[in-house]
């Protein structure tokens, strides 16, 4: 079952493809320069999101933590605790 999902605020994102560097599987680079949640369902406002599984949260965990203006974030869906 589904229990974390990550937001990506990506009108904020400068690019700097640290999130790619940890895990190419969940981050790509977008044609204008930013980065994109591969798998993620872009919502009105500019954001990404997408649900992951538990043993998928700690490498997007590291690539949150990798990004320098704090663009990446993961909740437990569970719970509604912020995880990052």
């Amino acid at each position: 079952m589904v229990k974390y999902k990550i937001t990506h605020n990506r009108p904020e994102c400068i690019g700097c493809s640290a999130c790619v560097g940890v895990t190419g599987e969940f981050w790509k680079m977008g044609d204008d320069g930013k980065s994109d949640l591969v798998g993620g369902t872009k919502r009105e406002d500019g954001w990404e999101e997408r649900e992951i599984e538990e043993d998928q949260v700690e490498v997007n965990k590291e690539a949150a933590e990798a990004c320098p203006v704090n663009v990446i974030h993961i909740k437990n869906l569970d719970t509604n605790e912020d995880i990052i």
